[in-house]
């Protein structure tokens, strides 16, 4: 069943604006919720805002931009916290509440949430918990029968990559993904 309502957390780009375009290609009314137009995923108070849709895909995510831990900043660390993990945290909780059975939220994981990624630790990180969360609040998500799944791709060409770590994936050989094929997994998801 494709979903007649939706929202996109980081739908301004990449893979969320990806994501929107595909729903809205099938004729859902989706809402996108990103910084660029004032929706903060990190603000828990941001979510007192948000109502029930039949599919919630939460997507927002950043970088630290640093390799070497000692350098990571006290503000590189808590941005990507607050986007990263909080925004699933508060988005979860808040769909939970909301949402009504037969819903179903995708979270925006990453292989790096599956293996080790030394580009960016923190980043990898995040996306570890972000596994193990989805994992551990899925049974009590489907008491109220809403799905919750998470989809983990690899390297995708988006703005997040950054010019340099475009080349140096691409220089390395490996294969970077469409933001459209993720799309196509957070809704098969």
């Amino acid at each position: 069943m494709f979903p007649r309502t939706a929202l996109v957390t980081g739908g301004a780009s990449g893979i969320g604006r990806a994501i929107v375009e595909r729903l809205e290609g099938g004729g859902a009314d989706v809402r996108v919720l990103d910084l660029r137009n004032g929706f903060d995923v990190a603000d828990p108070a941001a979510w007192d805002s948000v109502g029930p849709v039949e599919l919630a895909c939460l997507n927002a995510g950043v970088v630290t931009g640093s390799t070497d831990v000692r350098e990571l900043t006290d503000e590189q660390y808590r941005r990507i916290l607050g986007a990263n993990t909080g925004g699933v945290v508060f988005g979860v909780r808040r769909l939970a509440r909301v949402l009504e059975p037969g819903s179903a939220i995708v979270v925006t994981a990453s292989l790096a949430g599956l293996t080790a990624m030394p580009a960016d630790p923190i980043y990898a990180g995040t996306k570890h918990f972000l596994v193990g969360f989805v994992r551990s609040v899925a049974s009590q998500l489907d008491e109220r029968r809403i799905r919750i799944n998470a989809v983990c791709p690899g390297i995708v060409d988006t703005p997040i990559l950054g010019k340099e770590g475009r080349e140096r994936v691409l220089a390395a050989g490996f294969p970077l993904l469409a933001p459209v094929d993720v799309a196509h997994a957070v809704l098969a998801a």
